[in-house]
Order: C-alpha cells, then sequence, then structure tokens
C-alpha cells in the first residue's frame, strides 16, 4: 500500500468517526448503518439533518419540536449540543413546548395566545425569568408552575 492510497484511508476513517460522533451527539447512536429512512420518524430525520451539518461553519438551524419522542437523557444530550452550535457562532431557533427546553433557552418569543386561528400573535418576548413573571402568557402560566412559582394574578385561565 502507498502513501497516498493510506492517506486517503485515513481520511475517510476519520470522516466516517466524525459522521458518527456527530450522531452520537444528536441522540441517534442507535441507528444501524444502512438504516432506510423511511423507517425513521420526522424528530428523528430531523436530527439526522442536523448531524450532518454540525461540522459546517456558522449558520442559522430552525428546529420544529425536536425533543419528540426524546427521552430526558437524551434531551440533555440534544440542548448540550445546541449550546456548542451557539457557541460555535450558530443561530439556533428551536420551536418548542417542552418546558425543560424552554428552561435552558437564552430568548423566548411566544406565540398566541392560543393554537391556530387563535394564535400568531406575540404574547411575550423575553428570557425565561421574564416569562414566569407574565401575567397574560399561557406557556409562562405552565412554565411558572414547572418552576414551582404560582400563577401571577389576572393572568388568563
Amino acid at each position: 500500500m502507498d502513501l497516498a492510497h493510506l492517506d486517503g484511508v485515513v481520511t475517510t476513517r476519520e470522516a466516517w468517526r466524525v459522521r458518527l460522533q456527530a450522531m452520537q451527539d444528536v441522540g441517534l447512536g442507535y441507528v444501524t448503518l444502512g438504516q432506510p429512512l423511511s423507517t425513521l420518524p420526522g424528530g428523528e430525520r430531523q436530527r439526522l439533518k442536523l448531524a450532518n451539518e454540525l461540522e459546517a461553519a456558522a449558520k442559522v438551524f430552525v428546529l420544529d419540536e425536536p425533543t419528540t419522542g426524546l427521552r430526558m437523557h437524551d434531551i440533555d444530550r440534544l440542548v448540550g449540543l445546541l449550546d456548542r452550535m451557539v457557541d460555535a457562532g450558530s443561530t439556533v431557533i428551536v420551536i418548542e413546548h417542552n418546558l425543560e427546553v424552554i428552561a435552558r433557552a437564552d430568548w423566548i418569543v411566544d406565540l398566541g395566545p392560543g393554537a391556530g386561528r387563535d394564535g400568531g400573535s406575540v404574547v411575550f418576548e423575553g428570557t425565561p425569568a421574564q416569562l414566569v413573571e407574565h401575567p397574560t402568557s399561557l406557556t409562562g402560566r405552565h412554565f411558572a408552575l414547572w418552576v414551582g412559582g404560582a400563577p401571577q394574578a389576572g393572568a388568563a385561565s
């Protein structure tokens, strides 16, 4: 084997290692090589796409409910990964209802006041600490209960 061939093997091996580690990082370490994409639910396909982009330069990522179907351990791993992406210069926008993820956000934009036709307006914008104190945000009311606070007086029921 000549050196040029060995260099290609090492490069390929390292590329595979990086890709497989990225799959571990997004909580997909259990997926088998060669597994058809059609066997993966939407949330897993979304995380697979995220794993594919991890080594890219700073970008903007928009994730829709990335924690769907994840256990708490995997949610912690995913949020840690999102934090690393932000630290590396990327912008990460997450549409999420999981209160653990909301608690770890830098900035929250709460849309509502309801769902579907009853929503679409910005009800709140700020930090998780400010959300707990917001008097009319339905998300804020649930978040306050989750963190152990009491709902604000005058909050919509």
